[in-house]
């Protein structure tokens, strides 16, 4: 297996991480910097080695908070960023770019607010269409080169691109959404990361809340929260996919873990090469996601998992269509 497992085991850390995007980003509300650094405080004291982060999330506030929270600790953690994808000072608009000197010049800032002088995965966040994924590969590997950086991570590409990439410099990981209701890495990433040796990270492994069970028909999303722009979570599609749930939440109840520990015992039970990286802002919740480390399912209910929440039945894209112009992942025929 890939560097990064070797990095990883090296910190003993589970298999499951902590996706730390939601701390500063993406979902409307925000927690203050004295509550985040007592949550990464204490998803380490319980056990958590594996922290990711990204330039963009925050406006380079994630990074900032993590810099904070685990300087004294770095020795003892696998720590990933993520570059080619940030905000605009003056706009607040997302720029993809994955120029080589943009890279490198982003991977020293990261570098700066992490508080540390490597990485151990440094992902290209987006896919820069105006660049050849060579290009951006082979820049972040003169980059594990130097020892900035541990290994080269791609995050929301195709199994395509991560071949070319892989041929340019050898990639560890790839990052890309993956959970009972997103199964795009099954078309053929999923297959293609194992052939090549580099770890599927799965973000958003909890389907952004909704596979727990905590999004409702009533609820109402705060204003700048992501979800309310995506077509899976509209008025019009969320309450037949709750719907969906039932059978997911009737399954946890029988096996007398929460739906969450369900979920992510499912995506661990998709091959070893799979590392979850649920976030929350959640100490209970953090807590509860990492005691799914220890759910192993037999294979009758992975089986039977198999055949919930397909992408034939769940209504709406899980992208707009202006989010789904910046990936490159395939997608299902509809």
């Amino acid at each position: 297996m890939s560097v990064f497992f070797d990095r990883l085991n090296g910190v003993s850390s589970p298999r499951i991480g902590l996706g730390c995007m939601n701390l500063s980003h993406g979902y409307g509300q925000y927690v203050p910097e004295t509550e985040a650094l007592r949550v990464l405080e204490e998803a380490f004291e319980m056990g958590y080695r594996h922290f990711d982060t990204a330039t963009l999330y925050g406006g380079t506030a994630n990074e900032r908070l993590l810099g904070l929270a685990l300087k004294t600790k770095r020795h003892q953690l696998f720590l990933a960023s993520k570059c080619g994808m940030a905000l605009d000072a003056e706009t607040g608009k997302r720029i993809i770019d994955g120029r080589p000197g943009t890279l490198r010049r982003q991977c020293e800032e990261s570098l700066s607010r992490l508080k540390t002088d490597y990485l151990d995965i440094y992902y290209l966040h987006r896919l820069d269409r105006s660049v050849p994924i060579e290009e951006s590969v082979g820049a972040l590997g003169r980059l594990v080169e130097e020892g900035k950086i541990g290994a080269v991570g791609l995050s929301e590409v195709s199994a395509e691109t991560l071949r070319k990439g892989n041929a340019e410099y050898p990639v560890a990981a790839v990052q890309s959404e993956y959970s009972l209701w997103t199964r795009n890495p099954d078309i053929a990433l999923k297959d293609v990361c194992a052939e090549l040796g580099a770890a599927l990270v799965a973000f958003s492994p909890l389907g952004r809340g909704f596979l727990t069970g905590a999004v409702e028909e009533s609820t109402q999303f705060s204003t700048g929260d992501m979800r309310s722009g995506m077509p899976r979570f509209s008025k019009d599609n969320l309450p037949h996919n709750i719907a969906l749930l039932d059978d997911v939440k009737t399954m946890a109840r029988r096996l007398e873990i929460s739906p969450a520990q369900l979920a992510l015992a499912w995506l661990n039970a998709q091959g070893h090469h799979i590392v979850p990286i649920p976030g929350s802002c959640s100490v209970t919740h953090i807590r509860e996601n990492l005691r799914a480390e220890t759910v192993v399912l037999d294979d009758a209910t992975v089986t039977q998992l198999n055949g919930m929440l397909l992408p034939s039945q769940v209504a709406g894209a899980r992208y707009s269509d202006a989010q789904q112009a910046d990936i490159d992942t395939e997608e299902f025929a509809d």
